[in-house]
């Protein structure tokens, strides 16, 4: 009995513990109000939670934010071939960006590699009945046996969510995209492969107008790629892109229709005492996010959370140190391919903390004003209702605490690459592999730690 007990735990866990390729989520964006949270995994499936009203607790005085439940479900892209080029085009979603408001409905695009395409969300309670040509069924009538006309109502039915393709952009791109990024105009957008920025029209999918081109004419003079491009919030005509230099531009679209000149580069001078072989690898910068005031730039490479301000190009106003104690671990991470991974950064809503993922299913959060960081987990027992985060550190020397976690005891399977914050609230979106955690901050409280 115990061995057959224990095969039972050991079977449970292999179950819990196994992943498909499918499954595990590779984008992550809450909409404007933060009541509609979307998912995209690597199966090209787009998941939407919604927000549920608040509801007050019996056992408390205050009224706690509703869960986010699962409001609908789709299959956004299919796996594709490139025949031109003999390439297979996967489904995974690289991209999810909710597009303002306008109406009852909700929009939003999202992109694989290659095709871009613009969702409806609706909701419908009512249905039609009592059609003059067609019968319950929806089948026409024949003609003669309509004997009287009569005026169809709407009558109430179960809520149902419909999602409908309104767009699809295709044929922009040569090379992978990796961002999407909605103007504030609510008219246009930008989306960016490796090598070049288009702008689109949200009501034109047959041409859009490529806006920087960094491609040389001989492909072995490259140099470096796009890895990723924003819109500015506030000003429809300034966008930044970064690069695997470590370089980000800022471009301004009233100077030139091609952006190929910068109004602004941003860039720290490199240390030549820190030179080596994965000096060029660890300052790519993997993600650029303006902040909500549209004064300050957040952007992460491998080993650093970096802050610009917009007026001063010489360097970075604040950096923030993620995982340095893995400085001595970069030849193994070559080898493991990790030191590729692509980890994604957040402002909250204020601009006062920022946010961004490292291994072992560890998140970091630095607030601004202190320059204090805290090291949270992602992991089963903190999804558990209210649940307190604990914090964890990492022993690199000196006096080790109870429950630290060793340098070599890092998990590098279990990283957090995606996650999002609230537009208002303290509530955060984490994606850990094919697992989506929302945690929120608690009542009163103002201590990172309690996220």
């Amino acid at each position: 009995m115990g061995e057959d007990g224990e095969s039972s735990k050991l079977n449970h866990s292999f179950l819990r513990d196994y992943v498909t390729e499918a499954d595990v989520i590779s984008t992550v964006e809450f909409n404007q109000t933060g009541d509609l949270l979307a998912t995209g995994d690597k199966g090209g499936r787009v998941v939407i939670f919604r927000r549920e009203p608040e509801v007050k607790a019996e056992e408390e005085e205050l009224a706690e934010a509703g869960e986010y439940n699962v409001y609908s479900t789709f299959q956004s892209h299919e796996p594709d071939f490139d025949y031109l080029k003999s390439l297979e085009i996967e489904e995974k979603i690289n991209k999810i960006r909710w597009l303002p408001q306008q109406n009852a409905a909700h929009f939003l695009l999202s992109t694989n590699d290659k095709t871009i395409k613009l969702w409806k969300v609706s909701e419908r309670d009512r249905r039609p009945e009592g059609y003059n040509l067609k019968d319950e069924e929806g089948r026409l009538k024949d003609i003669s046996t309509v004997t009287s006309l009569q005026v169809p109502v709407l009558k109430p039915t179960d809520l149902m969510v419909e999602v409908r393709p309104r767009r699809v952009f295709a044929n922009g791109h040569t090379y992978h995209v990796n961002s999407i990024s909605v103007n504030s105009d609510g008219e246009t957008y930008l989306s960016a492969d490796d090598l070049r920025i288009n702008m689109w029209h949200l009501d034109i999918t047959d041409r859009s107008f490529n806006i920087v081109d960094i491609k040389p004419v001989n492909m072995e003079d490259l140099t470096e790629v796009i890895t990723a491009a924003e819109f500015h919030p506030h000003h429809c005509h300034l966008f930044i892109y970064s690069s695997s230099k470590g370089t980000l531009r800022l471009c301004d679209m009233r100077a030139s229709a091609l952006c190929d000149r910068h109004a602004k580069i941003f860039e720290e001078p490199e240390d030549p005492g820190n030179r080596s072989f994965f000096s060029e690898i660890i300052s790519s910068v993997s993600d650029v996010k303006f902040s909500h005031s549209g004064r300050y730039l957040l952007t992460r490479d491998y080993l650093t959370v970096k802050v610009w301000d917009l007026n001063m190009e010489k360097g970075p106003v604040e950096t923030y140190q993620v995982h340095e104690y893995l400085r001595s671990k970069l030849c193994s991470l070559y080898e493991n391919d990790c030191i590729f991974d692509k980890f994604e950064c957040v402002w909250n809503s204020t601009d006062s903390v920022i946010m961004t993922g490292a291994y072992n299913s560890f998140f970091r959060m630095f607030d601004r004003e202190t320059g204090r960081g805290v090291t949270l987990e992602a992991w089963r027992e903190s999804s558990k209702p209210r649940a307190v985060l604990r914090t964890r550190r990492v022993y690199t020397g000196g006096r080790r605490r109870r429950g630290d976690v060793g340098v070599d005891s890092l998990d590098f399977t279990k990283k957090i690459l995606h996650m999002a914050w609230h537009p208002e609230e303290n509530i955060i979106a984490i994606a850990a592999t094919n697992n989506l955690y929302i945690f929120q901050d608690r009542v009163n409280s103002e201590n990172p730690e309690n996220q």
